[in-house]
């Protein structure tokens, strides 16, 4: 039974009854802004129009759910939204041959040099926001063409055939190029930055608009010439009897190996980057196992550890035995619930979370353990916030010992200074706000198609102002900065060459009796598993159809540490819609909270449902920014 928040009297349980029975729980007649996408065929959905409709080409040239999903990746790098080709891919992919889900780990690496010390030593708390020293290496192209080779159908001509065309010039939109012009002072440092994001700057920067103006045709010749040498590296292969594997591994020989690394290496170098021919040689795409749990009978999939994915499953498994259905749809009962659970959930991904393919191992059986939830279930408080929730201790939960329980006592939700010389004078660049920073946008991807391939995809990194090494027309990530350089904040996440960030980025998939049933995935940096959490349940718990889970106002928690900028925590801050009523703020105000009221919460989610009782797939596209889908 769940238990009574005493603090808020019988109005809250009241009012909550009272709530539901007025219809404050939404149901399946609620109205959308946009209309479901109804697919039998294929859906394909991500972040931008134009990419979209990249994904529904490539389904009418014959391609399957892999090849579209690479296909909008590509457009959407090229449009720069908000990322670009040198930086970072994550994907979950269903492949009806297996029935498996597929992880794809195409998250770049810390460069040779790249160390605590070497940051410290320049007065750095954390590493930086931007510029050469922010780069991991490249992981997009990669990612993109291991996915296809493996599990597409296309060539890598025909798949990247939109990003070219969108390279030779398209007419670009008022955002992007309104994001440019903004940044025009930190663009114009990097010569070859200026080259292509300010067009229209003078020789003398007088000119009152550098950037294109919103619907100009904005061309990228440089990088249309490094994708026009992945496609004839391709077609010689071809040529020369190489399967069509190969000649996609070709081309990935010829970014990672050949002439183009080394023009993105003498690029950085030029700028003071670390980046070297044998960082990028050494690199590679890992095909792994996701994650998973059981929510009520639903397996959901997360990519591992690397990411923040597995918070999503920690908190479903907090969740599992508290009937959540019954505290009515944002009550000030369910809020909390939620709040909680995700507070000890980030806790723990703030402190053990980090990359698997290096030294120490991370917890993550103890972590996902149903008996390390049912501990953790045991630690909220019902009746008010906990402000100073620490990361539990789930080596038990798999048989070992904690090495760090010292560590663990010492920690603090909000990030301590770290050690650094001449940290009292470093300032982070403050190129976005606190809340800007913490939900940084990216764009998501989905992709299913009648045979029952499904790709689920969250790339970022190499957004706007990038740093573009050399003349290959890729701008580089910016991931480092999500790098610690103190074990006191995480002993997993500590800088170093060949390591991989703890990114945000954290894609999604879940089956139902085998069969795919959601996939789902959003933008927003250290927003994206709350929302990602509350969708699923808004479907899953309160019968909401996928676009009315999409639309819904959800609740937002800065109680976490930010994986960028100052990396800053407040705990017990909460960011409601207008949606919510009166009294359930109030409520929640007396129990410790620190609400905030927005108009409309921030939550671009795109996803797709797999209706099983008719064979068809319904998609749903946020109504918040520029969330797009086309289905036939």
């Amino acid at each position: 039974m769940f238990p009574v928040i005493r603090g808020t009297s019988l109005r809250v349980l009241f009012l909550a009854c009272a709530a539901t029975l007025l219809g404050f729980v939404p149901a399946a007649a609620q109205e959308t802004a946009k209309p479901v996408l109804h697919g039998k065929h294929w859906v394909a959905v991500t972040g931008k129009p134009l990419a979209a409709t990249a994904g529904s080409m490539t389904f009418t040239r014959g391609g399957n759910a892999v090849d579209a999903a690479c296909a909008m990746l590509g457009a959407t790098s090229t449009m720069w939204d908000t990322l670009g080709w040198g930086g970072e891919t994550q994907a979950l992919i269903f492949n009806p041959n297996t029935g498996e889900v597929i992880g794809i780990n195409a998250l770049g690496v810390a460069p040779t040099g790249a160390t605590a010390d070497f940051f410290r030593a320049r007065g750095m708390i954390y590493p930086p926001e931007y510029g050469p020293l922010a780069a991991v290496t490249p992981g997009t192209p990669g990612g993109l063409m291991v996915m296809l080779a493996e599990y597409g159908t296309l060539s890598l001509a025909e798949v990247l055939a939109p990003s070219m065309q969108m390279a030779e010039g398209y007419p670009i939109e008022r955002a992007q190029a309104n994001n440019m012009e903004s940044n025009k002072d930190i663009l114009a440092q990097w010569e070859s930055s200026k080259r292509v994001f300010l067009p229209n700057m003078n020789k003398d920067n007088s000119q009152e608009r550098a950037a294109p103006r919103a619907g100009e045709i904005f061309k990228q010749p440089e990088l249309l010439a490094t994708l026009q040498k992945l496609v004839d590296t391709e077609s010689a292969a071809l040529k020369a009897g190489k399967s069509r594997k190969e000649a996609i591994y070709a081309a990935y020989d010829r970014f990672y190996r050949g002439d183009i690394a080394k023009a993105l290496v003498n690029g950085s170098t030029e700028y003071g980057g670390l980046i070297t021919m044998s960082d990028l040689d050494n690199w590679q795409v890992h095909i792994e196992k996701p994650v998973s749990t059981n929510y009520k009978g639903i397996e959901v999939y997360k990519l591992t550890h690397w990411v923040q994915g597995p918070v999503l499953l920690q908190a479903l498994n907090i969740l599992e035995d508290i009937d959540l259905k019954s505290m009515g749809y944002n009550t000030t009962r369910y809020i909390h619930a939620l709040y909680q659970a995700m507070n000890l959930a980030f806790a723990d991904r703030d402190f053990y979370y980090g990359d698997p393919y290096v030294p120490p191992a991370e917890p993550i059986d103890g972590l996902l353990s149903k008996e390390y939830a049912e501990q953790r279930r045991g630690e909220i408080n019902w009746e008010r916030n906990a402000p100073d929730t620490k990361p539990g201790n789930p080596y038990p939960y798999q048989g070992d010992k904690n090495p760090y329980l010292d560590l663990l006592e010492k920690w603090t939700p909000v990030p301590p200074a770290a050690d650094a010389l001449g940290a009292e004078s470093f300032q982070q660049a403050r190129l976005m706000s606190d809340d800007e920073s913490f939900r940084a946008g990216t764009t998501s991807i989905q992709a299913a198609d009648a045979e029952g391939w499904v790709v689920s995809i969250t790339p970022s990194g190499g957004w706007i102002p990038a740093f573009i090494a050399g003349d290959t027309g890729i701008g580089l990530s910016q991931r480092m900065q999500s790098f610690v350089l103190d074990e006191a904040l995480n002993p997993f996440n500590i800088v170093q060459p060949g390591q991989r960030p703890r990114a945000t980025l954290t894609p999604s998939l879940a089956l139902k009796d085998g069969s795919p049933f959601l996939a789902f995935s959003v933008q927003g940096g250290d927003s994206q598993d709350q929302n990602l959490l509350q969708f699923f349940l808004n479907m899953v718990e309160f019968g909401m159809n996928v676009q009315q889970a999409v639309e819904a106002h959800n609740v937002t928690s800065y109680q976490m540490q930010s994986s960028f900028g100052a990396h800053k925590s407040e705990p017990g801050r909460l960011e409601l819609s207008e949606k919510v009523p009166e009294w359930v703020r109030e409520d929640l105000g007396e129990m410790g909270y620190d609400i905030d009221i927005v108009d409309r919460t921030y939550s671009p989610i795109t996803a797709i449902y797999f209706d099983a009782e008719n064979g068809s797939m319904w998609g749903g596209a946020s109504d918040y920014g520029d969330d797009y889908g086309v289905a036939w």
